[in-house]
């Protein structure tokens, strides 16, 4: 099994920043993507940031250059650092990847979600 553990949410003033944290741990032969989503209350999930093993990252369009998404292979880890920050990020935020588990077997996984709250 595998297991995404998030930290870094909290509250914060409007302008401030944030890091979030993903770890993946557990039975790993390789993962590709990781992405963050959000969710905001009575809304769907969206995608959020999303980056590759290899390569640069992908962003909603309301988080470019504010949000930076990046990622230690090494590790099995993703950042978002979050700058900027408006009261409109406020979310549950989510870390969901595709984990090939053993060669050519595939399963996704969510992390539990690390709550960011932006006051104005």
């Amino acid at each position: 099994q595998v297991q995404l553990v998030e930290s870094g949410g909290g509250l914060v003033q409007a302008g401030g920043s944030l890091r979030l944290s993903c770890a993946a741990s557990g039975r790993i032969f390789r993962i590709n993507a990781m992405t963050w989503y959000r969710q905001a209350p009575g809304k769907q999930r969206e995608l959020v940031a999303s980056k590759p093993s290899g390569g640069s990252g992908t962003y909603k369009d309301s988080v470019k250059g504010r949000f930076t998404i990046s990622r230690d292979n090494a590790t099995n880890t993703v950042y978002l650092q979050m700058n900027s920050l408006k009261p409109e990020d406020t979310a549950a935020y989510y870390c969901y990847a595709v984990v090939e588990v053993k060669l050519g077997n595939y399963v996704s996984f969510w992390g539990q979600g690390t709550q960011v709250t932006v006051s104005s």
